[in-house]
Parts: structure tokens; C-alpha cells; sequence
């Protein structure tokens, strides 16, 4: 099945460079033949402002420690599409892939992550915790209070580590995933060796939140700060004041900068998780192999990574890549049709 779109957007006069589409022996990387296969599209687009700037009225829901705000778009009886966004992100990044599932029969739920939007702690006694265990388990809860057995989990950024470590954790609650940059799920000793300097110039913002005036810094700029993420993160993508305030009004969560801050700590080993999600980050850290169903995804973020390889053996079962040329981090709303279409299709890998 394919995704279509009644408006002719310039993202879809880019030209198809290349597509290699077949059954692709990946024995190489140690994913098994018969279960699996690789498919590299390779697609020129440019980004525009979205087709759709509003979700219907949000919901909200008791679920685990959060009463979570989402949007919600196809028919209740669909199957089940969990959208997950990343930093600094929201659910807008999805406003245009939402209604392209729905379409085809999907029920899409689109949820603000903890510390963002209208999702709020129920107690103010819990811990601003940002781990990744304590996201996934979020979402989690969250399927478990909208009575979701499974779902097919989509993400980028902290939405596509979440939903790699779902896929890890509790395979029976995914159908499939489609997950950006690939294998995300962090090992926090493999983090404790240092770069390339060239790559460690990437990940400035991790050092600057490991200080005080980092976090001084951020809660005082939120607004210009994730506008320069979204600019280096994209540098092809323009989009205009409207697009990016829209999701900036998620950041005055009151919790926003407590979880972020606490979220690149962790990873550095700079701060502690909770003890109640440490046997589940025992086992994230020994880089579990992921079997679910899975189409990856990679773009002009993820530089010579972009072709897949050093994650590939990281998927056991059915398994496709594709790459987005012209795009930057933030996929869906850059890219929302080839988003869509390869949610459908790992529906049917």
C-alpha cells in the first residue's frame, strides 16, 4: 500500500535518486537471511511549512506517575499507532503524519512525553527523572491505560530510543517499529569513552547541561536554544516562526527543564537513575538485540551512519532501511509521506 496526498507539495517534486529494493543477505552484519531484508531509498526533499497546524482537542489520561496529554486521529477500532517525539521536539513534529494514518484505518495516538506540553507529574513528591527505562516505562503505562495490548511504535531523537527500548524489553506489547537513526538505546559505559573531536563538537549541549550555568542557561533561553537545535539539526529544512513557536509552547512545561537537564546527566553518568528502574537499565546496557518487525531510518543527521550499517545487527527479525537525502533530524515533520509510508509498510514487512 502506499501513502498519498491530494496537494502537491514541493517535498514530493524531489527527485527519487536511487532505490534499491530487494531480499538482501545482511549475514555480514549478523542478521539472518531468511528473516531479513534491507531496503535503501534514497529521496531528495525540501521542507516546507506543514499542510495541517492543529491536532483536535488534546485527551488526558491517568497513566503510571503521569496524567498524560495526547492527541488521538482514526477510527478507535484501528490498529494502534504510538507516535513518540524527541528533544526539542513535540508532538507537532507528527501533525502532518497523523491524519496520512488515519486515513488508511489507523488509530494514532501522539503523546507528550514527560516534561513536556500538558502531561504533568501527579505527584510533585517524584523525581524528575529523564533516564531512558523511565520513558519507555511511560509509555508503557500509557498503552496499558488506554487498554493498547500492541501497537506499532514510531519515533526520532528520545521517541526513537524509546521505542527501540520497547521493542527490547516487552516485544509482546510491539507489532513493529520504525525507528529513526536506527539502534538508539544507550549504553552508559560505552558513553563513558570519549569521541573524535569532530564528534564530540556535536554533542556540545550534553557538557553544557552538566553545568550549573547550562542549566541556568537553558531555563532562562529555551526558546532561542531549541531553535538552534532545529537549525543545526536540519540546516535544510525551512521552516518558518509559526512552526517552530507552536511547539516551543510545549517547553513551558514546568518540569521541562528538570527532565532534559537530569536526561544528558544521566547519560554522561553525571547523575543517578531511580533504583526501581536499574534491572531494566542492567539490561539496555548490555545492548539487547531487537526481533520486532523494524524499518530504520536515516537522513543527513546522522552522517556516515545514515546508511545503516553500524546498527544493522542489531535487528534479529524482518527488517528494512531506508535513506532520506535532504533531511535533517527531525523526519516526520520534514518528511511526513515517507514517514507515513513506512509505518504502513512495516506493517505489512
Amino acid at each position: 500500500m502506499s501513502i498519498t496526498s491530494s496537494q502537491n507539495r514541493s517535498r514530493l517534486l524531489g527527485i527519487m535518486l536511487s532505490a534499491v529494493v530487494g531480499a538482501l543477505s545482511l549475514s555480514a552484519s549478523g542478521c539472518k537471511e531468511a528473516h531479513s531484508s534491507e531496503l535503501a531509498v534514497a529521496i531528495a526533499t525540501t521542507g516546507t511549512s506543514p499542510l495541517n497546524t492543529r491536532f483536535g482537542p488534546l485527551k488526558q489520561i491517568n497513566a503510571g506517575v503521569l496524567s498524560v496529554a495526547y492527541a488521538e486521529a482514526g477510527p478507535a477500532d484501528g490498529p494502534v499507532v504510538l507516535l513518540l517525539h524527541g528533544w526539542p521536539y513535540d508532538i507537532y513534529s507528527y501533525v502532518d503524519v497523523a491524519p496520512l494514518l488515519a486515513a488508511k484505518g489507523y488509530r494514532v495516538i501522539v503523546p507528550y512525553m514527560r516534561g513536556y506540553g500538558a502531561t504533568r507529574f501527579l505527584s510533585s513528591e517524584t523525581f524528575r527523572n529523564g533516564e531512558q527505562a523511565a520513558i519507555a516505562v511511560d509509555m508503557i503505562a500509557l498503552m496499558d491505560a488506554l487498554k493498547v495490548q500492541q501497537a506499532i511504535v514510531a519515533g526520532y531523537d528520545w521517541g526513537a530510543r524509546t521505542a527501540d527500548i520497547m521493542a527490547a524489553l516487552w516485544p509482546e506489547r510491539c507489532k513493529a517499529i520504525v525507528s529513526v537513526s536506527g539502534y538508539l538505546i544507550t549504553n552508559l559505559d560505552a558513553n563513558k569513552r570519549p569521541l573524535p573531536p569532530q564528534a564530540e563538537l556535536g554533542w556540545w549541549y550534553q557538557y553544557y547541561f552538566s553545568t550549573e550555568r547550562g542549566r541556568l542557561g537553558y531555563d532562562e533561553n529555551r526558546h532561542d536554544f531549541a531553535k538552534l537545535i532545529w537549525k543545526n539539526c536540519s540546516p535544510k529544512w525551512s521552516f518558518d516562526d509559526a512552526t517552530f513557536d507552536r511547539s516551543a509552547a510545549s517547553f513551558n512545561n514546568p518540569d521541562h527543564v528538570a527532565i532534559v537537564v537530569h536526561n544528558y546527566r544521566w547519560r554522561l553518568s553525571l547523575a543517578d537513575g531511580e533504583a526501581q528502574y536499574a534491572e531494566l537499565e542492567k539490561r539496555l546496557n548490555e545492548g539487547p538485540v531487537i526481533a520486532v518487525p523494524t524499518i530504520t531510518i536515516g537522513s543527513d543527521f546522522d552522517g556516515a551512519a545514515a546508511n545503516g550499517a553500524p546498527y544493522a545487527n542489531k535487528f534479529s527479525g524482518k527488517y528494512a532501511h531506508r535513506i532520506l537525502n535532504g533531511i535533517g533530524h527531525d523526519v516526520p515533520q520534514e518528511a511526513p509521506e515517507a514517514f507515513a509510508q513506512a509505518i504502513v509498510d512495516v506493517d505489512h514487512l
